[in-house]
């Protein structure tokens, strides 16, 4: 299959052109003319998923292989050590991720994973007006993302408003009127923001908020005449109790 006709599917799926600017979500490695035995969906791409994937293979990831200006290719440092590798197994790579996080993420980890319905939805945040107690969220945030332990600011009892952006979602502090407010990597500055203010913000990680990115995909894929598997990144931080 035309790696072409894959990239216009996902195109239509969630377009890239709903990327944000400082985004490089698309075609990060490879031609439109090649031809692709497999598609493998992945969060991140790293060298342990380059080395078990077959020649011509595709991956589709939520997180970009290439940021910023990339002014030269040391083979000994990420992300060219990682390229060179794939170049040599001609293996192609589509990033999915501001606007896929638009379209499908945020709402997916919201609604099927945490189990809540969405009130109010803009481009990256959800909202639920449900009721909580502060245990009773706690616990549900752990058991369904998987976390044994979470960093909470401005913990209150009770929470009747709750939002959602997967990832870090920190920045948007400003756009949300909340009770609690849940997202990753949240910085110690956004920390003394939320506390001034009087929010409550639970940092649910950013891999851990992000992982539900490979069976949303898996899902959409599954119609196309191609096989598609999943690779299971591994979260980069390990914890320590």
């Amino acid at each position: 299959m035309k790696l072409k006709e894959i990239y216009d599917f996902l195109d239509k799926l969630s377009p890239f052109e709903l990327q944000e600017k400082w985004d490089n979500s698309g075609l990060n490695l490879g031609s439109m003319d090649a031809e692709v035995s497999e598609i493998v969906v992945a969060l991140d791409i790293d060298e342990n998923l380059i080395e078990s994937a077959k020649e011509g293979s595709l991956f589709v990831v939520h997180h970009p292989i290439i940021f910023g200006s990339l002014k030269r290719l040391d083979l000994s440092k990420y992300p060219a050590n990682l390229l060179a590798k794939m170049i040599k197994k001609d293996l192609s790579l589509i990033a999915m991720h501001t606007n896929f996080d638009k379209t499908h993420l945020n709402r997916y980890v919201f609604e099927k994973i945490l189990g809540l319905s969405i009130d109010k939805e803009s481009e990256f945040i959800c909202t639920s007006q449900k009721r909580f107690r502060k245990d009773e969220l706690l616990t549900l945030i752990k058991n369904k993302l998987g976390l044994t332990q979470l960093r909470v600011v401005n913990p209150k009892d009770t929470i009747n408003s709750i939002a959602l952006t997967t990832g870090a979602g920190a920045s948007l502090l400003d756009f949300i009127d909340v009770d609690c407010f849940l997202t990753g990597d949240i910085k110690y500055h956004d920390a003394m923001k939320a506390l001034s203010e009087d929010k409550m913000m639970i940092d649910i990680g950013h891999f851990e908020s992000e992982q539900f990115f490979v069976d949303v995909m898996m899902d959409l894929l599954n119609s196309m005449p191609i096989s598609v598997i999943i690779a299971q990144s591994k979260n980069p931080f390990e914890f320590f109790l």
